[in-house]
């Protein structure tokens, strides 16, 4: 249990505080970091034991969103939180990443961190702050790391380069750059760009690292003073007899396989040996079976990477810059608004495209997220035949989550904005084969299912991986890696793009970290590539259609003032749901007054629109209306209806060209009637004549367009009546104002 401690740094006006020994005192090691008003708690923790029967670190992350942190409550039938939102998944992904080559080989105990978000201020991310915060809560418990880890954002505004942007600043910003790194390397980079230029990228990764070194600089610090003695941990090795036994007996029979062009090929000729070597060692070995397959991949492993740096030949006979075969599809599916088909060696991405209206959008209950929704979505799905492989499909891995928001990511910067393009987007990638980066083949086919579909993006985007294979001062850099080559590389460093610039980066170091040389060798080599992949996919289609599928809808949009958006929705709903009904339309309408009208049914969407100006319009001095009599005022005149729910008197001198005693001698409540708006009063009156209309366009004219009957004199006896009522109405006025 640590004595309760705290240290403090200064970045950029706010200050970070790392407490110890305050919160969570049983965890192995554990954390409560600060930054403005973002508070964290970051816990790790470990079991005594390794897991005998794993080949691989165990070692997993978990972010915990608390709505309380903003002060919300969730909005879910039980109140609480549910399952990780995709953006606390995203989070997982980015705190993971760095830690895992940063164990030592072969530790094989279950370790967890988890971070818990306790407050949240928009201008200090958690998920930033939680990667150092987890490298602290590592490696002041017994757990063994490497080395201490720190993370830092960078943006880019008005052209500079901005450390740790608030909110304003990044919401002005053309990169979010997210890097990662040790004392002296970076180990991972997340990104999302704007078309921004290689060279801003390095500055900006540069930048990052120096800041990174000032953290791990305090964090030196607190390990002396905190850590506890790890001792000397478990770690699962290969008796020396076993690897001797396994090398005599495969002999050179690796390179058989490792070189074979096919996947499949390669796989199946890779099966048959192991399984000839376990059959002639399995008896001799029966307790260390599980390390005949980890030497012979450590075989493996070393004949691929010593080909590569010492001979330049790949797997599959490409040059270290060269790309795979690539073939491109659209229109694939008939019935669908937009669909791409992107082949690239064994690996082949299908993306569909579904366009949807603003009711379709997604809403957002992250506390992380800046927006209330989303009208851009890009799910991502990695089937197990994709591999060749049968296992149960159950919901989305954080994989699947991450490939998805990657592409999502890479494309957004050329997405139309919504008042030119006033769709909800759903991209949906199916990697129907996998053999090397399925997420950068996302990109591509997304990018022509967009073009196919007639969304105007503003440039096509391509992405591409790139690899490391890195012997001592030797290396050498790889474009368009196959899954041999990430799987038993040093690095996977995918880059998207257009012609003008990056908009997604993320790498991922399996190494103790990258140098600025190497990162700039793989941006130009990527870039190359990106052009190239671009190219063939120009071949294709250069362009978005100029004609949406006939199958999508069709969205006009109208802007209408916001205080009478009441009308349009009527009571209870009334007037929208009838508007729908009646020309089969689907309505929406935004807090500022824009109203979107969607139909396949192009006379549907003009008459919804005909309807909803008339119930919002305003009036006009000078213009003629026909409206509806609502309220006769005996002596007074009548009110006229002309607009929904705006009404103005007509006096009873305006009634005519010709004297009027009374206003029921000239019209009846519900008679529709031609009026001239001739005033709006400092009281905002309407007031209204329908003897202009009769002096400016005739009667016969106007008594035709108000439906009414020639007029017959009355007799006698009518007048009569009619004057003796108006007496008795009179009478009974004087009488109620007496009473009085």
């Amino acid at each position: 249990m640590h004595e309760r401690k705290t240290y403090t740094l200064e970045t950029e006006g706010k200050s970070m505080h790392f407490e110890f020994g305050r919160l969570a005192q049983l965890a192995a090691g554990s954390v409560c970091a600060q930054w403005g008003d973002t508070v964290i708690l970051a816990t790790a923790a470990a079991t005594d034991q390794p897991r005998e029967d794993l080949d691989f670190l165990p070692f997993r992350v978990d972010y915990e969103e608390r709505q309380y942190a903003v002060g919300r409550i969730p909005g879910s039938f039980f109140r609480r939180e549910g399952k990780p939102t995709d953006q606390a998944t995203l989070a997982c992904r980015l705190i993971d990443r760095p830690f895992r080559p940063l164990f030592p080989d072969g530790y094989r105990n279950d370790v967890q961190v988890v971070i818990t978000v306790l407050s949240y201020d928009p201008d200090c991310p958690p998920e930033v702050l939680g990667i150092t915060a987890a490298s602290m809560a590592l490696n002041t418990s017994w757990i063994p790391l490497n080395d201490p880890v720190a993370a830092v954002r960078i943006g880019l505004t008005d052209g500079e380069l901005v450390l740790n942007p608030n909110r304003e600043q990044f919401e002005n910003s053309k990169l979010d750059l997210v890097v990662a790194g040790t004392e002296d390397a970076v180990v991972m980079v997340e990104a999302g760009a704007d078309e921004v230029d290689e060279s801003d990228v390095i500055e900006g990764i540069e930048m990052a690292h120096r800041e990174i070194q000032r953290i791990n600089a305090l964090q030196n610090e607190i390990v002396q003073d905190l850590a506890e003695d790890a001792g000397d941990p478990f770690l699962k090795s290969i008796s020396a007899e076993v690897e001797a036994s396994v090398r005599r007996t495969v002999g050179s029979r690796v390179r058989d396989f490792l070189f074979a062009e096919d996947k499949e090929d390669r796989e199946s000729l890779r099966a048959d040996i192991f399984s000839e070597v376990h059959e002639d060692l399995d008896e001799e070995f029966a307790d260390e079976v599980w390390a005949i397959d980890q030497v012979l991949r450590q075989i493996e492993k070393e004949e691929m990477r010593r080909a590569v740096v010492d001979r330049g030949q790949r797997p599959d006979g490409r040059r270290p810059d060269e790309i795979r075969d690539i073939s491109c599809e659209v229109g694939f599916l008939p019935r669908v608004h937009g669909s791409g088909l992107f082949n690239r060696g064994e690996t082949q991405v299908l993306t569909v495209l579904a366009l949807g209206t603003v009711g379709d959008r997604q809403m957002i209950d992250s506390i992380g997220h800046t927006e209330e929704h989303k009208r851009y979505l890009h799910h991502y799905n990695f089937p197990p035949y994709s591999t060749g492989e049968s296992r149960f499909m159950r919901m989305p891995s954080r994989r699947e989550i991450g490939h998805g928001a990657l592409a999502e990511r890479a494309l957004r910067p050329v997405i139309p904005p919504e008042d030119a393009f006033p769709y909800t987007l759903r991209l949906v990638s199916e990697a129907l084969a996998s053999n090397g980066s399925t997420s950068m083949a996302s990109v591509c086919a997304s990018t022509l299912a967009l073009m196919d579909a007639g969304v105007d993006i503003r440039s096509p985007v391509a992405g591409i991986a790139m690899g490391l294979i890195k012997e001592g001062e030797k290396y050498a850099v790889l474009s368009d890696i196959q899954g041999i080559e990430d799987h038993l590389g040093d690095m996977d460093f995918k880059v998207a793009g257009t012609r003008h610039g990056i908009t997604a980066l993320q790498m991922d170091i399996k190494i103790r970290g990258v140098d600025r040389s190497i990162l700039e060798e793989a941006l130009a080599q990527a870039k190359t590539g990106r052009l190239h992949i671009l190219d063939k996919m120009i071949e294709v289609i250069a362009e978005p259609r100029r004609e949406m599928s006939r199958y999508a809808p069709r969205i006009v949009t109208l802007k209408i003032n916001p205080e009478k958006i009441r009308y349009v929705i009527g009571p209870g709903g009334k007037m929208i749901n009838s508007i729908v009904e009646d020309f089969g339309v689907q309505v929406d309408i935004e807090d500022d007054g824009t109203v979107y009208v969607a139909s396949d049914d192009a006379e549907g969407i003009e008459g919804a629109l005909e309807k909803i100006r008339g119930l919002t319009e305003d009036v006009e001095v000078g213009k003629v209306y026909r409206g509806t009599v609502k309220r006769i005022v005996e002596n007074l005149g009548a009110f006229v209806e002309i607009l929904p729910n705006q009404d103005g008197l007509v006096h009873v001198s305006k009634l005519d060209t010709e004297y009027v005693d009374a206003p029921e001698d000239v019209v009846t409540v519900g008679d529709e009637i031609m009026v001239k708006l001739v005033e709006v009063d400092k009281m905002d009156r309407l007031n209204l004549s329908r003897e202009a209309c009769i002096k400016e366009m005739g009667r016969e004219a106007v008594e035709e367009k108000e439906n009414r009957q020639p007029r017959t004199e009355l007799t006698p006896e009518q007048k009569q009546e009619r004057a003796k009522r108006r007496e008795e109405s009179r009478g009974r006025g004087r009488n109620d104002r007496r009473r009085r």
